[in-house]
């Protein structure tokens, strides 16, 4: 295993929900003295200072001011959800002595994938406080298996192997305790008093919990000769990581260069920290007004700027080589995609898609295009709609995967140094 793999596999570890994707990120950016700024005050800004915000919790937002701060805008963005189980409030259901959690599923996940793995909790819990409006914010890990889902049994299911449709609210609540009632029933109190002894927390102070289902297994190296990668959250934390990278080993002693890391891409990415919000822009205004600037140079500077949109992107698949365009086949290895739809569900265009290939060439960057099929609907990702709010070129590139959005997906395992070797040069020119 090599360094980048070694940081790869710390972070994923660390990113068990999209408030601990922002902790780690946070922590690594300390460590290279950017200083924190809150968005409920306002801002002082030096030339050749970094700076980095949280925002709502799950959304980070970091840059690098250089001497010369308006000779070039760059920005590179991603996004730090990824498709889950998300438990509901009042969670604990009973059947029997078994006790369930009741669980609403986040984003597009591939449902059967989830079954019959140890699962854990994360999240942010939040507590009564003596003010209202600024409750006590707790981010939590059990970091430990406390679930499953299991199947039923082929004996009891024998077309399982035929294809199987699970219904979310009966077949996928995760098994959490037994219990000592042997009635029917739901007992609400009982999930509030794991939460407050796992925590140390007092129960009667939960007023809320954002808390994600998330798999326990560790990232490992598979392969004859170790070419491949097998993790959990590579969507979309693959693109965070090599953001971060990027930014903090970028060589650039002018212009701004930020990276803004969204919630909610999975679900549409329309909430205040989002990419179809207005935080991106708003927080651009803030940076040049508090440099001293105009907005009408923002916007100036946006016309002339680039916008790396980092998610991942659908490899070929062996066993399914008719579901891919015929003469654009991302393979695993090849480095980073370039992700191209005339729909514009992708971002980009041919002058963004020539910058991406020269930045690429100039180090031998490897890079390969996807395309969807001329008779499949493919998806979407952040950089339409950031760039709808902020006209900017923009590029929508990302990491080829197989089994997208499992809870266990597979990527090559030399792409992630291809793709932070890029995001690298692009915070150095």
């Amino acid at each position: 295993m090599n360094r980048v793999q070694a940081g790869l596999f710390d972070f994923l570890e660390k990113a068990v929900s999209p408030f601990h994707s922002v902790k780690a990120g946070i922590s690594l950016l300390e460590e290279k003295g950017f200083t924190p700024l809150s968005l409920s005050h306002t801002w002082s800004l030096t030339p050749g200072k970094s700076y980095y915000t949280r925002v709502f919790g799950s959304m980070l937002l970091a840059f690098r001011i250089g001497r010369k701060p308006r000779s070039h805008l760059h920005i590179a963005t991603a996004h730090t959800d990824f498709p889950c189980l998300r438990i509901k409030p009042h969670a604990a259901i009973q059947t029997q002595q078994y006790g369930k959690l009741n669980v609403e599923v986040y984003g597009g996940m591939i449902r059967n994938t989830w079954l019959d793995r140890p699962l854990s909790l994360a999240g942010k819990i939040v507590l009564r406080s003596d003010d209202a409006y600024h409750p006590d914010v707790r981010y939590v890990d059990a970091r430990r298996p406390l679930l499953t889902i299991p199947h039923l049994a082929i004996h009891m299911n024998p077309t399982v192997n035929e294809g199987e449709k699970l219904n979310p609210q009966k077949d996928m609540l995760p098994l959490f305790t037994l219990t000592d009632r042997d009635s029917s029933g739901d007992d609400r109190s009982v999930f509030l008093q794991f939460l407050a002894d796992e925590f140390s927390l007092q129960a009667a102070d939960i007023l809320s919990y954002e808390l994600t289902v998330y798999p326990t297994e560790p990232p490992c190296l598979l392969g004859r000769n170790n070419e491949f990668i097998s993790a959990s959250r590579l969507d979309n934390q693959t693109s965070v990581y090599a953001c971060l990278m990027g930014l903090i080993h970028g060589t650039s002693t002018d212009g701004i260069n930020l990276i803004a890391l969204f919630d909610n891409e999975e679900v549409g990415s329309r909430s205040k920290q989002g990419a179809a919000s207005l935080v991106c822009p708003q927080i651009l205004q803030r940076i040049y007004t508090g440099l001293g600037y105009t907005e009408s140079e923002l916007w100036a500077d946006m016309s002339g700027g680039y916008v790396f949109s980092l998610d991942a992107a659908h490899a070929y698949h062996p066993n399914y080589p008719d579901k891919i365009d015929p003469t654009n086949l991302p393979v695993l290895n090849g480095g980073p995609v370039l992700k191209i739809a005339c729909s514009q569900t992708y971002a980009g265009d041919a002058e963004a898609i020539a910058i991406a290939r020269s930045l690429c060439e100039s180090q031998d960057i490897p890079c390969q295009f996807f395309l969807n099929r001329s008779d499949m609907r493919g998806g979407s990702t952040l950089g339409s709609l950031l760039s709808a709010n902020m006209p900017m070129r923009t590029m929508d590139i990302g990491l080829p995967l197989l089994a997208m959005h499992s809870a266990r997906e597979t990527m090559g395992a030399a792409d992630q140094e291809a793709l932070q070797k890029l995001m690298t040069l692009f915070f150095s020119r």
